[in-house]
């Protein structure tokens, strides 16, 4: 058995006096975990081999002490998204085939005969990017661990309380949870939807961690009430996507302890956090780099870059993913190239400029789509923004602005009119495509994939040189 989850487990048997889990039916969370920890432990005895557990339980609770079940059991555990389509469960069963399911998982035909061979105590956490494309990141306990060891260190805390409102099955729900488990701090589950309409609970946070993506934070800051909950936490972690300048500005005027963050499934997490105490002096960087990571910039030979030199994010670290799925390397790797841009500058804090795959080549010259969004959302005229490029005879690609706008009385001339002088002329959108909705995922990630195609069949203006 994994000895290590073990030991947390029983540290929780102490008496719900402990008062570790503040939820729901927290209560719940022990008899869960040993009627599961049984019957996984029955299927290794029966069968010689852990069984390959698929586990998609809505139920926060449940799916906790599911988890730490398979983890002690060292049973192969795969992250599934109670909220996912039929197609998107075809492309998972396709590849991974599961002996045990517990949560929302339809009854599909999956073409996948033979058993999936993961390694014992693997875990494997979705990610698919801005693809629309699932996949899962494998990581073990150990590498889970590191990062939140990397992350305690970071913030010089023994112990980690943690506000949880993001879904437990991605990355960014799972490592609160990891870190309050392995610092014996105290775990808060929250429903996003109760925040978002102003509820919270009677609750000293002054001690806790909060995460939240850009557009989560966008929506809590307009509401003074909430804005004013927000501030009285220790940090506001925000990760997902990069944030733009007048959502920092805005979050630095209510004086919210913000901390950005960069980091990813691969990366169980953070590996790159800006101090709450830095944001509030006014650095709008990414931060410094953790204690278990390293991370440098590379040319596209792959050499390492001075500080201000834009190039690719490379990422070392005891945290980094095994592999994908079931492709997975019998070491850690050892580093990981990623496809976002940034620098460092002379002090060693990061700024990220986008991703290399995004990147618009329009008449020759290069957009970054982050710049662009920065400028439309600063404007106060739209809800949403996202920036693409749209393939075009005459220009290679064009700018193309898909926005959410804040009222009917929002018009393209008025958007063009307020981004003014923010950019230069090349990099003003072409096109303006209104919806009433972007196509994000519940992490705020927009599915791109699914970006293009709205694209292509919405009615547009007529592509006009700038």
């Amino acid at each position: 058995m994994n000895d290590q989850a073990s030991t947390y487990l029983e540290r929780l048997k102490i008496p719900l006096s402990n008062h570790w889990l503040i939820a729901k039916s927290g209560d719940r969370f022990q008899s869960i975990a040993d009627r599961r920890l049984t019957e996984f432990k029955d299927y290794h005895h029966r069968t010689g081999t852990p069984a390959n557990i698929l586990l998609a339980e809505p139920e926060p609770v449940a799916f906790l002490a599911t988890f730490i079940a398979a983890v002690i059991s060292e049973s192969p555990v795969i992250l599934g998204n109670p909220n996912w389509a039929i197609a998107e469960w075809q492309q998972v069963l396709n590849r991974i085939k599961p002996d045990l399911k517990f949560g929302n998982i339809p009854d599909i035909l999956d073409t996948n005969n033979s058993r999936s061979h993961l390694p014992p105590s693997s875990i494997l956490i979705p990610t698919g990017g801005t693809s629309g494309t699932v996949k899962f990141a494998v990581h073990t306990w150990e590498t889970l661990a590191a990062s939140a060891d990397g992350f305690r260190q970071y913030f010089e805390r023994s112990q980690i309380d943690s506000f949880c409102v993001l879904p437990l099955f991605h990355v960014g729900g799972l490592m609160q949870f990891v870190r309050s488990l392995t610092s014996d701090g105290r775990f808060v589950l929250f429903p996003w939807r109760s925040l978002a309409d102003g509820n919270y609970p009677d609750l000293d946070i002054s001690d806790f961690f909060i995460s939240l993506v850009p557009t989560q934070l966008h929506r809590l800051l307009q509401h003074p009430k909430t804005a004013n909950w927000l501030s009285k936490f220790a940090t506001v972690l925000l990760g997902g996507s990069p944030p733009w300048p007048e959502l920092l500005n805005q979050t630095r005027s209510h004086q919210i302890r913000l901390s950005p963050t960069y980091g990813m499934t691969e990366t169980a997490s953070g590996v790159v956090t800006l101090k709450p105490e830095e944001f509030l002096a006014g650095n709008n960087t990414t931060g410094r780099t953790l204690p278990h990571a390293k991370v440098i910039i590379l040319d596209d030979s792959e050499k390492p870059l001075k500080s201000h030199q834009n190039g690719r994010i490379s990422i070392q670290s005891k945290s980094l993913t095994r592999g994908y799925d079931t492709d997975i390397d019998t070491e850690q790797i050892t580093q990981l190239i990623t496809d976002d841009l940034g620098y460092f500058d002379d002090r060693g804090y990061l700024t990220i400029v986008g991703r290399r795959g995004d990147t618009i080549i329009t008449g020759g010259e290069n957009v970054f789509p982050a710049e662009v969004e920065a400028a439309i959302l600063a404007t106060g005229l739209v809800a949403d923004v996202c920036v693409a490029g749209k393939r075009d005879r005459d220009w290679g690609e064009v700018v193309t602005a898909v926005y959410v706008p804040q009222n009917r009385a929002v018009s393209v001339e008025m958007l063009k009119n307020a981004i003014g002088d923010r950019l230069s002329r090349y990099k003003h959108p072409k096109q303006w495509i209104a919806l009433k909705q972007l196509p994000r995922n519940d992490r705020g990630k927009i599915n791109r994939k699914l970006l293009m195609e709205q694209i292509v069949t919405c009615q547009s203006q007529k592509i006009e040189p700038n």
